[in-house]
């Protein structure tokens, strides 16, 4: 009897190590790419049904294309648990998604600013860390923000900063600072943010403000600037950055790190510069929304996330800055030891984050879209789908150059900083949101 037992313990040994081979102490092979810790309980949820919901930025993961790893569907294979994986364009998006209870999410990645304000409304479960061992591998530096003391909330999940992107072609020198949004010899040439905070941001370094406003005087100076800007403006955009600055259609513009690093790869004439005004450093975070239905299978995706295979594969893919340093030590080189995703200690020293605003000054931001909803009915507010609170946007699209120069008539080729090229496929898209009614000529 007893040897019988022996047998069918050894039989079902060599059963599990077939599903989940082990390639070392401490680690379980789940594909050819992708091995985690073997001191987690990745199965315990596996027979019993469950479907997590993810809501993610679009093309914000590893997902298989390109000869990537499919993120989503190692995770599936190791834990049983299935993924309903959909995306979201902006912040606001998602939390108007959320706030109206259409639909139920498991893990969502917000950034910053959004993080605090939905942790002032009760929108977020606080996390059990029991269930995500992972989050030591959080290097101290990104622990304990501002926008979620202690991370009794959240986990972060990638880092970016805006910057300038411009055509070394199409200038006589390179740009060094926001200002020279403003210079008139882009005049036509120029592509700025179409979306509120950003755009906001770019022009609170410009004037020497806060970006995060303490007031609604406050948000009516910086945006005296972006109408000052207007006439000089080609488009604002978000997506289209790329097709228009790899096309050579615009001389400079503006956009997120990782997304420039794809767009140097796709034209070599293109280069960045971190402005010398300083730079938004933004953190997109993973959370678990307080009205999960599985909340402790939610910790294991982003207990999974936080994986070094895993890590390393999200950020060669997006281009876009990890929190971890173990996932750090083995990116590509090119990535690695790329200036654009790991800026100098000098530059870094410059960055600033977001916030989340008082009532009063949300409220200043919001007026538009309130009007826009029917309060006030304005052909300027036309909206088209999927672009939410596009008031101001609208009213600067106005006057932005209709036809504008395809070059600039330049001397010299301007030179370019020594950066790193590489292909990175994410396609980023923030809309642009709630922004401020008084800037309208009424």
């Amino acid at each position: 009897m007893m040897k019988r037992i022996a047998a069918l313990l050894l039989t079902l040994a060599v059963a599990l190590c077939a599903a989940l081979p082990v390639l070392a102490a401490g680690t379980i092979e789940v594909t050819e790419d992708v091995s985690v810790s073997d001191d987690y309980d990745w199965t315990r949820f596996k027979g019993q049904n469950v479907t997590l919901n993810v809501y993610n930025w679009g093309e914000y993961i590893s997902n298989g294309s390109d000869d990537s790893v499919d993120v989503v569907a190692a995770f599936e294979k190791l834990t049983g648990i299935k993924v309903n994986y959909t995306t979201f364009d902006s912040n606001e998006s998602l939390y108007a998604k959320l706030k109206s209870g259409a639909a139920n999410y498991d893990v969502i990645i917000p950034s910053d600013y959004m993080v605090a304000k939905m942790i002032n409304e009760g929108m977020l479960a606080p996390l059990d860390y029991d269930n995500i061992p992972n989050f030591q591998k959080i290097d101290a530096g990104y622990r304990n923000p501002d926008y979620d003391p202690q991370n009794a909330y959240t986990v972060p999940y990638m880092l970016c900063t805006t910057g300038i992107i411009y055509n070394t072609t199409m200038v006589d020198e390179a740009p060094t600072c926001w200002a020279d949004l403003w210079d008139e010899q882009y005049a036509g040439n120029i592509l700025m943010f179409n979306n509120s905070r950003d755009a906001y941001a770019i022009a609170a370094f410009k004037s020497g403000h806060n970006i995060n406003p303490q007031s609604t005087e406050e948000v009516d100076e910086v945006v005296e600037e972006l109408k000052a800007q207007k006439p000089l403006v080609q488009a604002y955009v978000m997506d289209e950055i790329f097709d228009k600055m790899i096309g050579g259609e615009a001389a400079i513009g503006v956009y997120y790190s990782g997304d420039a690093i794809t767009m140097i790869d796709d034209n070599p004439d293109l280069a960045w510069v971190f402005p010398q005004e300083g730079s938004v450093l933004s953190v997109d975070c993973m959370a678990v929304p307080a009205a999960s239905e599985h909340k402790e299978a939610a910790e294991m995706f982003i207990n999974f996330m936080c994986e070094t295979d895993i890590g390393k594969a999200n950020s060669e893919y997006i281009g876009y800055t990890t929190p971890m340093h173990d996932v750090w030590e083995v990116l590509d080189e090119d990535l690695k030891t790329s200036e654009i995703a790991y800026p100098s200690e000098e530059d870094a020293a410059r960055e600033k984050v977001f916030t989340a605003l008082s009532d009063e000054v949300n409220s200043e931001l919001d007026r538009d879209e309130e009007l826009r909803r029917g309060r006030r009915q304005l052909p300027v507010f036309a909206a088209t789908a999927g672009h939410a609170g596009a008031g101001l946007l609208q009213y600067l699209a106005q006057g932005a150059q209709k036809d504008p120069q395809s070059v600039l008539i330049v001397s010299t080729k301007a030179a370019v900083p020594d950066v790193v090229r590489r292909p990175f496929s994410d396609r980023r898209e923030r809309l642009w949101n709630n922004f401020i009614i008084k800037v309208l000529p009424w």
